[in-house]
This record gives C-alpha cells, sequence and structure tokens, in this order.
C-alpha cells in the first residue's frame, strides 16, 4: 500500500499539479496586493472620495454590499489577463521558429546507414 501511495505521489502530473497550486496562490496574493495597495488607492480612491465612503468595500446599497464584490471583479480581470499574457509567452516561448525545424538534420538512423555504407566500401 505504501508503495502505491508512493508511485501516486511522485506521478509527475501530481507533483506538476502541486507545483501550480502553490504557484497560484503565490500569484493570487501578488495580484490582491497589486489592486489593494496600487490600483485602488491611485485609480479608485478618487471615485471612493466622490461616493462619499473611504474604502471600496464599504460601498453599500439598500445593505448590499456590493463593494467587495466589485473587488472581486477587479481582482478576476487583472488575473485573467495576466495568466493570458503568461500562457501567451510560455506559448511562444515552447514554440520552434520554422526556421530550426527546416535545419533538422538526419536521424541516428541515417547516420548508422551511412557509416555502414562508408566502412563497407572502405
Amino acid at each position: 500500500m505504501l508503495k502505491d501511495l508512493k508511485a501516486f505521489l511522485f506521478k509527475g502530473n501530481v507533483l506538476d499539479l502541486a507545483v501550480a497550486v502553490i504557484l497560484g496562490g503565490a500569484f493570487g496574493a501578488i495580484i490582491k496586493s497589486l489592486v489593494d495597495d496600487i490600483i485602488t488607492p491611485l485609480i479608485l480612491n478618487p471615485a471612493l472620495k466622490a461616493a462619499g465612503v473611504e474604502r471600496i468595500s464599504e460601498l453599500t446599497w439598500n445593505g448590499v454590499a456590493y463593494g467587495s464584490f466589485l473587488s472581486a471583479i477587479i481582482n478576476f480581470l487583472i488575473v485573467g489577463t495576466s495568466l493570458f499574457f503568461v500562457v501567451k509567452a510560455a506559448e511562444k516561448a515552447m514554440k520552434k521558429p520554422v526556421e530550426e525545424e527546416a535545419l533538422v538534420g538526419p536521424t541516428s538512423e541515417e547516420l548508422l546507414v551511412e557509416i555502414r555504407d562508408l566502412l563497407k566500401n572502405k
């Protein structure tokens, strides 16, 4: 049973998923800080002062706290946009240029056949 557990835990997919979850949590904390500490004070504070509140979480209408919801939407949009650009950059980095694909040389089998033929002719 321990052998099966070890095999499961050390499969590549499980480890990749664990790393992704940890990085996702750290990325979420960065985005939350970006919204709370930079975007809200620089961009949203003038609008909040005009609405008569100091913090976005204080925005309410008939008891409905929509300020927190707006903050969650802003976080979602920033995370989605950031992930879009990260994925696009990763795809671009992993994609081989067309020139490299065209310059692919002979396979190892072709080289071995060529060496065999050269040795025969000697």
